[in-house]
């Protein structure tokens, strides 16, 4: 009884929120494999609407900035400075879409996957270090 009392004495508590962000992560990571598939396959060309690209990039740089503004306890702040600059990095790779050469687009794609899949690797390992 007493060992497995102490085995989980360092373990992350988990719980709805922590269980609900291990998930966003985990998505996230999905999604820049996806990424970086597409970029590999060199299926993807400049959009229909290039309006689009540039609103969604500015988006993600928005959600970066309310993300870095949000009141933080101190045991998730590096948590927060991951997410926001992997945000403000994916917002900016994405906005740079429309404006570069069309040849570029699978390399640009292939790099804002390649963040993704870095921010949920790193969001992962943060998340499972003791608190």
């Amino acid at each position: 009884m007493m060992i497995t009392m102490r085995l989980y004495q360092g373990a992350t508590k988990l719980n709805t929120a922590s269980l609900f962000q291990l998930l966003s992560e985990f998505v996230l990571l999905l999604l820049g494999g996806l990424l970086i598939l597409l970029a590999i396959s060199g299926r993807v060309g400049l959009p229909a609407r290039p309006a689009a690209l540039t609103l969604l990039g500015i988006l993600f740089i928005y959600s970066a900035v309310r993300a870095w503004m949000r009141r933080q306890d101190e045991k998730s702040h590096l948590q927060t400075h991951v997410r926001a600059g992997s945000l403000v990095l994916v917002g900016i790779v994405i906005l740079g879409i429309p404006l570069l050469p069309v040849r570029d687009t699978s390399l640009l794609l292939g790099i804002a996957g390649a963040l993704l899949v870095f921010r949920g690797l790193i969001g992962g390992l943060l998340f499972l270090r003791p608190s």
